[in-house]
């Protein structure tokens, strides 16, 4: 057979592929001095961050009440601890501070999502009156941290609590409120900056559509911008799950109280000695958060990286 009659399957299969190339070895000092050193360094990152959850988990399942331990593993480690907080004693129900800081977390998260996003379309896309102003003046109120005003707080929602008791102290509902004042500006104005690279002819082909400003919304922008809500939502999260000085200031009752309110009356119970079951707790309610970047992670990366390259 000739060589122009042969498949060309055959012609590709039979092609000798390229040679890898070869590169002569790297001496120590040279790999010390581009990649070394930023591995030690990384690794020192890594033991200082991982070294305070290490020493509370150490403490959790070791049997003696003690914060203090000369091995990482304690002898005779156990996970009694555990059990003793799942049983959900009547004087430190954990499982139910965590019910409670992860029910008023959630509906915080997707409230300043929903209400930011909509404020966040209403400055990026409408041309109105006091539009610039109304922006700088969030972003002022903003400069100002909200524990500052929480005795005004406390107030305004002693006196609600006589005309609305759902909206009053020791209330979940009140605490919401107050969370979701304090974080809408900030989070309005970062939806914002995600909402300006979105192109307008987007929404001029929508109108000619015959799309409204409101099918625009939830159907061309919130898909294009949800990484960034998936990062405001996270944060938003976060910062509402470990929050402290409002709610310890808003809620009284033992049953109403969050979870970081919850293991701070722990300490000050009569279990204050118990050492070991405030670590287990500790590492109880740091699964939430941490479960929340694990499901998220992908937009959170996807969102902090979006907009940095413009082609």
């Amino acid at each position: 057979m000739a060589l122009s009659e042969r498949p060309a399957g055959r012609r590709l299969l039979g092609r000798p592929r390229a040679p890898k190339p070869t590169y002569p070895p790297m001496s120590f000092r040279k790999w010390w001095r581009t990649l070394g050193w930023r591995h030690v360094v990384l690794l020192v990152a890594v033991l200082f961050a991982l070294y305070p959850l290490a020493w509370m988990v150490s403490a959790s399942i070791n049997p003696i009440d003690t914060l203090s331990g000369a091995r990482l593993i304690p002898a005779g480690a156990s996970l009694d601890n555990y059990g003793q907080i799942l049983d959900n004693p009547p004087a430190s129900p954990f499982m139910s501070w965590l019910a409670t800081s992860w029910k008023i977390s959630l509906i915080v998260a997707l409230a300043n999502v929903l209400l930011g996003a909509m404020s966040a379309y209403a400055f990026s896309r409408f041309r109105f009156t006091g539009r610039r102003v109304g922006l700088l003046a969030m972003l002022l109120v903003q400069v100002f941290p909200q524990f500052l005003a929480f005795v005004a707080i406390f107030l305004i929602l002693d006196q609600m609590g006589d005309v609305v008791p759902s909206l009053g102290l020791d209330t979940h509902l009140g605490l919401i409120l107050v969370y979701l004042g304090g974080a809408i500006g900030f989070n309005t104005f970062l939806i914002k900056g995600f909402m300006d690279s979105v192109p307008l002819s987007l929404d001029e082909s929508a109108r000619v559509d015959g799309a409204t400003p409101t099918q625009i919304f939830w159907r061309i922008i919130l898909p294009l911008v949800r990484p960034a809500l998936a990062v405001i939502g996270v944060i938003a999260f976060v910062t509402a799950f470990s929050e402290f000085v409002l709610a310890r200031t808003l809620l009284t009752t033992v049953g109403n109280l969050t979870y970081a309110v919850g293991l701070q009356t722990f300490t000050l119970s009569e279990y204050a000695s118990r050492w070991g079951q405030l670590a287990a707790g500790a590492v109880i309610g740091s699964l939430p958060i941490v479960v929340t970047f694990l499901v998220f992670q992908r937009a959170i990366v996807s969102g902090l990286t979006q907009g940095a390259v413009k082609g």
